[in-house]
């Protein structure tokens, strides 16, 4: 077992690997790793002339031609969108800037402010047009944040990368919020994970055993908020949410949409999707009530059993 890390996408990338070949599995992940950066500079909205950052400068219906891997991420964040009845929005840059600084600190932004935001919000406001693979916008001024996604994409990509080098033994993360396990280690029922409680009481919540699958997290930073995109207000009385799902992708948008949607969108949207699992910690909401309530959602006994 051999473990290998790359620092991308603001976060630290980690490969490992089981194979029996030390040297060959060290220049699969120097592939891996190089994949991640080039798929950075396609999906980064902070690196210029990347697909993102022309898209963040266009105006409406204008057709631009993009690469396939960001053509793909967009795919599956529209999907998410619709599934997720607009809680998952990868437009939702404009409604950010309402909210906080450049350096993360909070603003309490207008009414005014926001509504104007909400004109250019919206993944419905992406045209994509398959067959020539170009993106148009129907209103000026949107602005796509993949932070929600770029990472998860990035790691299926990498899994995609190792099987393709006939690695089909291997755990994979991008940072602290992604993970996809391939096949589990010789005699073992799976990658063994623990999901612990963030608010620092080293509570261990669940732990996994995860193979041929994804999980992801996402919580609120101290001091910060998440903001819905539906209502343009920040989200109120959550902490976490972890989802499972078979894409490191989908896991990614899951784990933030499930800090947003209402509980029984989330119970609605795992019995539709069986091999989708959530998990969410609500805050304290008054005195009558515990510190917090852990809900999970979905045959969570699959990974733990």
């Amino acid at each position: 077992m051999k473990r290998f890390s790359h620092e991308a996408m603001a976060t630290t990338f980690e490969v490992i690997i089981v194979h029996e070949d030390e040297r060959y599995a060290s220049q699969a992940a120097v592939a891996a790793f190089d994949e991640v950066d080039r798929l950075e500079r396609e999906l980064s909205r902070f690196i210029e002339n990347s697909d993102i950052a022309r898209i963040n400068s266009m105006g409406a219906n204008q057709p631009l031609q993009i690469g396939l891997d960001t053509f793909e991420c967009l795919k599956i964040a529209e999907r998410i969108y619709a599934e997720t009845n607009g809680a998952f929005d990868i437009t939702i840059g404009s409604l950010l800037k309402c909210w906080r600084n450049d350096d993360g600190t909070p603003l309490r932004p207008s009414p005014k402010e926001i509504d104007l935001a909400r004109l250019h919000t919206g993944t419905n406001l992406l045209q994509l047009d398959e067959a020539e693979h170009t993106v148009r916008l129907s209103a000026s001024g949107v602005q796509i944040d993949l932070g929600g996604i770029g990472k998860g994409y990035a790691v299926d990509r990498v899994a995609e990368l190792l099987r393709d080098w006939s690695i089909d033994v291997a755990l994979i993360s991008g940072g602290y919020s992604s993970v996809l396990a391939l096949d589990a280690p010789p005699g073992k029922k799976g990658w063994p994970l623990t999901l612990t409680n963030p608010a620092g009481q080293k509570e261990i919540l669940a732990r996994p055993f995860l193979h041929n699958g994804a999980l992801s997290g996402s919580g609120v930073q101290k001091g910060g908020h998440i903001i819905d995109p539906r209502t343009a207000q920040a989200v109120e009385g959550r902490r976490a949410a972890w989802s499972s799902a078979p894409d490191a992708a989908t896991a990614d948008a899951l784990s933030t949409a499930f800090m947003i949607m209402g509980l029984d969108e989330i119970k609605k949207y795992c019995s539709l999707h069986p091999n989708t699992l959530a998990m969410v910690i609500l805050d304290k909401q008054d005195e009558n009530t515990p510190e917090e309530t852990i809900l999970r959602f979905g045959a969570w006994e699959s990974l733990i059993g």
